[in-house]
């Protein structure tokens, strides 16, 4: 059964994973966004308790 013999799948992933974090691991980790998200309000809402009536 020749997909049983690892020598060439083997090779074909060690070089897969060798691409991938010689190539693509480093460009993503450089990876910054245009503009950061920054929330809208710093101040927090004005809460109101609410009455229940439990009768």
């Amino acid at each position: 059964m020749p997909q049983l013999t690892p020598t060439p799948w083997l090779a074909y992933l060690l070089f897969s994973w060798l691409i991938f974090s010689v190539i693509v691991l480093p460009k993503v980790s450089t990876h910054t966004f245009m503009e950061s998200p920054t929330p809208l309000t710093q101040q927090k809402p004005n809460t109101e308790p609410w009455n229940w009536p439990w009768h």
